[in-house]
């Protein structure tokens, strides 16, 4: 049985890109909340669909290293189990071309057990591109942290902690599919919601450590009069109808070509075409504008979203008010693209991971350092008062460094 590709078990089958920590995190960009088919399934790997290809992903400090998998009928490269030791080269910083490996430092490390399908010059540029494209490295995020954070010492402050959240450029029908799964949910449920979805309506790709993967539904998957059933069947509630209505409506009144024809449609206009269709509200139609369809000024607000502008920001949108209006909503939206400019949406991603309770320990670190350095100097100034000697202060210096040192890679594990 094929297994799950892991960097350390053999990089024949790997090819990687130049993309530095600080342009992308894998971890912050996958886990965010912004697309629910990717899991961590080795330390620093992760496995998911895009463009009906299984991937694995993982990084170095300067590459971003990729695999894909064998699916029936299709050429493609196939993960390792164990078998022979060989040398290889490990990844060292600095930049690397696609398909070549980088220098480093020899390691042990084993050999695929099966042979895999070499992959052709042609295919290879196409599934970097669909990379690049997917991950939108054209944008220079680091240049638009610095815009941001010098028009904003809030973001300034959680981007020295927070580097490398990126938007995705997702597929617009998986994109659609899966937000409108999201409303009063959490993105645990959602995860499972949407796996459960395409288990059902989806093509399978491939098997991995006893995991089907499957690629996400077609509209005309979706849009059949037996969906609705299906799906109420399988926990979906009353987002089992939008599902449904929306693929049908999509299909009959537009075109299975509208949802990519919105990337050409300004931002308000594709906004309110989305609108139309079932289950689509403001939050939801916002989303798919900045995740699938080059609509970086969309900014989604949820809950979440309007506690930080009047938490951090003193926004004053919806004062007195209990409920997220489409008009508060809007405010808030309003804001931040004035705050922070034409890819507020990006900025406003980093904030909302920055919030979610399960990054929260990134937070630790930095604190613990601005504690430690002031007992650092008030230990200073109190030897030095009592005239204590050279070595007393030496060794305080060393034990809170080495505290500090602890305590990052703790927070890196």
């Amino acid at each position: 049985m094929s297994q799950h590709a892991i960097l350390s078990a053999g990089m024949k089958a790997w090819r990687s890109l130049a993309c530095a920590r600080s342009e992308l995190r894998l971890d912050l960009t996958l886990g965010c909340g912004q697309t629910f088919r990717w899991r961590e399934t080795g330390e620093g790997h992760w496995t998911g669909i895009m463009g009906g290809r299984v991937w694995t992903l993982t990084q170095t400090d300067e590459a971003l290293w990729y695999h894909t998998y064998t699916i029936p009928g299709h050429a493609g490269g196939e993960g390792g189990g164990g078998g022979r030791k060989r040398k290889v080269a490990l990844p060292a910083p600095g930049p690397s071309k696609s398909g070549k490996r980088l220098k480093g430092e020899a390691a042990e490390v084993k050999e695929e057990e099966q042979d895999y399908v070499p992959v052709t010059p042609e295919q290879d540029s196409k599934e970097e591109e669909m990379l690049r494209d997917y991950f939108q490295l054209k944008v220079k995020l680091g240049d638009l942290y610095r815009e941001w954070g010098g028009a904003d010492p809030h973001f300034k402050n959680i981007s020295n902690i927070f580097t490398g959240v990126r938007m995705l450029r997702q597929d617009p029908t998986e994109c659609l599919f899966s937000f409108i799964c999201t409303s009063n949910n959490h993105i645990s449920r959602i995860q499972g919601m949407v796996e459960r979805l395409c288990q059902s309506l989806g093509t399978p790709l491939c098997q991995l450590d006893q995991t089907t993967y499957y690629d996400f539904p077609s509209l005309q998957a979706l849009s059949d009069s037996s969906v609705e059933v299906c799906l109420r069947d399988l926990g979906f509630g009353y987002r089992a109808r939008y599902l449904q209505q929306s693929a049908q409506q999509i299909l009959h009144t537009h075109g299975p070509q509208w949802l990519e024809s919105l990337r050409r449609t300004p931002y308000v206009q594709a906004r309110d075409a989305l609108r139309t269709l079932p289950g689509v509200g403001l939050k939801v139609a916002d989303c798919v504008c900045l995740m699938s369809l080059d609509k970086a000024c969309a900014v989604p607000v949820d809950t979440h979203v309007w506690q930080i502008a009047r938490r951090d920001y003193n926004c004053a949108a919806g004062s007195g008010q209990k409920s997220l209006t489409d008009k508060v909503h809007r405010d808030i939206g309003d804001f931040f693209r004035q705050l922070w400019g034409p890819y507020a949406g990006w900025a406003h991603s980093v904030l909302f991971c920055a919030d979610l309770k399960k990054f929260q320990k990134l937070k630790e670190v930095p604190f613990l350092k601005q504690e430690d350095e002031e007992v650092k100097v008030k230990t200073k100034m109190k030897t030095s008062d009592m005239g204590k000697n050279k070595k007393t202060r030496i060794t305080c210096d060393r034990k809170v460094k080495n505290k500090i040192l602890v305590k990052k890679e703790e927070a890196d594990k």
